[in-house]
């Protein structure tokens, strides 16, 4: 590929930039890394709403940011993570942010967030044949995932992160002994539930990402190591359980952030946050009976960087290739007990007509990435029958909507799940909450995605792969669509069901449609 690419890592306490050169298969090399404590996530409502200072703070660093990238004319992709993806006023500071920087920022959910944390480490560890524990504490969530040659078998965020624990229990930065006990509690509590279901998978080993985790390290490696100069490099580095209690028992000793200040291989930026942080790790070693911890240099903004290049080239060096969106989407599509052959009747259907589109109306501006969509909608389009038949369309929007599809952010779900809730019924319409809040281009996207859609769904009409293929030809401003049965079906009802559904078709292409039996 050989192109230049950044990641920008919006995280609750940290801003994290990487900027990398790609080579070959799906390798990169890191061309330089900035990090810079926003405290984005810090306020009294639990991270309810994004301050107006905070907002300062993360327009200010990601200005830095991008004039770091454009130095490099580098190609930049942003996630934002908890304190963006729980707040309030999360859309209205990703607004600010694009209309004072050019900086688009996409949210993920907490489990796509540990699934790239995992890409990410995959680089960083020869651990791709071997079944991990990845553990990953940030400021507002920590992930918890357990992968397998580069499959996500299990993965969860938890509400419960550094700066949320600190803003909780230790406000006033004082650490008193019946704060912490309170604070280990609340602790365990919180992650009882996920640490109960991963108890039910085994694991040959546990990796650790992200600030926390490496900061432990490097107090636990300076502690047992004296006499070392201040720079370590702690990748493939591991610390044992009882290091761990021994470096807990030193942290939560102190009783403010001045003293903890003094321990050898903490950044000082953290000691605020790093009773919390230790805290958490803590509980997840007693619960789990973890007996050690592989600390991974590589996390989210790594991961980020794989998923890119694997959007843009499709190669992925993870060992082997695996189609993780199309995957997600079966699994989602099996869950709700769909009608496997219907769904992949208008898939092929949606691509034929797609493919035909792409070839001769280059005009449409549609892309692969757009493919994608409306192959994931043609899959889950139906998946709302697994709750009622009535409205069945605007079930399929809820679940999609609010399911776990690795590989996709919060933006593309939102343009899938329209796609599939305009399959049937009513147009697109502003209106229409779901729509409305849409962009423009991803307005113009569902219109166009979701009239293919109707069109392929229209040729199933009696669920029955009467259709054995469509060919199409360009004739002026008109299309005409021919099919060829299967074992010389009668089409009539295919034929009425697509010229019922064709008029957005119609409408979002400004052509005429022609269903030909």
């Amino acid at each position: 590929m050989n192109k230049i690419l950044a990641a920008i890592d919006i995280g609750t306490n940290s801003f994290h930039l990487i900027v990398v050169k790609t080579g070959d298969k799906g390798t990169f090399k890191i061309i330089t890394r900035e990090k810079e404590v926003v405290r984005l996530g810090k306020s009294s409502s639990d991270m309810k709403y994004i301050s107006v200072d905070a907002v300062h703070r993360a327009i200010s660093t990601l200005k830095r940011f991008k004039l770091i990238c454009d130095s490099f004319n580098a190609e930049i992709r942003t996630v934002a993570t908890s304190a963006v993806r729980e707040a309030l006023n999360g859309e209205d500071f990703i607004s600010e942010v694009f209309y004072k920087t050019g900086i688009k920022i996409e949210i993920v959910s907490g489990y796509e967030e540990a699934r790239l944390i995992y890409m990410g480490v995959l680089q960083a560890l020869p651990v791709f044949k071997k079944k991990i524990l990845l553990i990953d504490i940030g400021g507002g969530s920590t992930e918890m995932l357990i992968g397998e040659k580069g499959e996500v078998i299990y993965a969860n965020s938890t509400k419960i992160g550094t700066v949320r624990l600190t803003e909780r229990f230790f406000p006033d930065k004082k650490f008193t002994p019946d704060a912490i006990e309170e604070a280990k509690m609340y602790t365990r509590s919180v992650l009882f539930p996920v640490l109960r279901r991963i108890k039910e998978y085994s694991f040959d080993t546990v990796v650790g990402s992200s600030g926390t985790i490496s900061t432990i390290g490097s107090m636990i490696y300076f502690l047992e190591n004296p006499d070392t100069g201040n720079d370590s490099y702690l990748n493939n580095y591991v610390y044992n359980k009882e290091s761990l209690y021994q470096i807990v028992k030193k942290i939560t000793r102190y009783l403010n952030v001045n003293q903890i200040e003094e321990l050898r291989g903490l950044d000082s930026q953290r000691a605020d946050i790093i009773t919390a942080g230790a805290i958490i790790l803590e509980q997840i070693f007693l619960e789990l009976d973890v007996n050690r911890i592989t600390v991974s240099n590589y996390a989210l903004r790594e991961g980020i960087i794989l998923d890119t290049i694997d959007k843009i080239s499709g190669h992925r060096n993870l060992g082997a290739i695996t189609d993780i969106r199309y995957k997600s989407v079966l699994s989602l599509a099996e869950q709700c007990d769909f009608d496997r052959k219907h769904s992949e009747q208008t898939l092929k259907l949606s691509v034929k007509i797609f493919d035909f589109l792409l070839k001769y109306y280059p005009d449409f501006e549609l892309s692969i990435i757009d493919k994608e969509y409306l192959e994931a909608a043609s899959l889950l389009h139906d998946i709302g029958h697994s709750i009622s038949h009535s409205q069945h369309h605007r079930h399929s929007y809820y679940l999609i909507c609010n399911s776990d599809l690795l590989g996709f952010n919060n933006e593309e779900l939102e343009v899938i799940a329209n796609i599939a809730r305009y399959h049937r019924k009513s147009h697109p319409k502003l209106k229409h909450d779901n729509f409305e809040k849409l962009n423009a281009i991803n307005k113009d996207k569902v219109r166009k995605l979701s009239g293919i859609l109707r069109v392929s769904d229209g040729l199933d009409r009696g669920h029955s792969s009467a259709v054995a293929d469509i060919e199409m030809e360009k004739s002026g401003n008109e299309i005409n669509l021919f099919l060829k049965s299967n074992n010389s079906a009668d089409l009539t009802l295919e034929i009425w069901g697509a010229n019922m559904r064709k008029e957005l078709f119609e409408e979002s292409f400004n052509l005429k449609l022609n269903i030909l039996g």
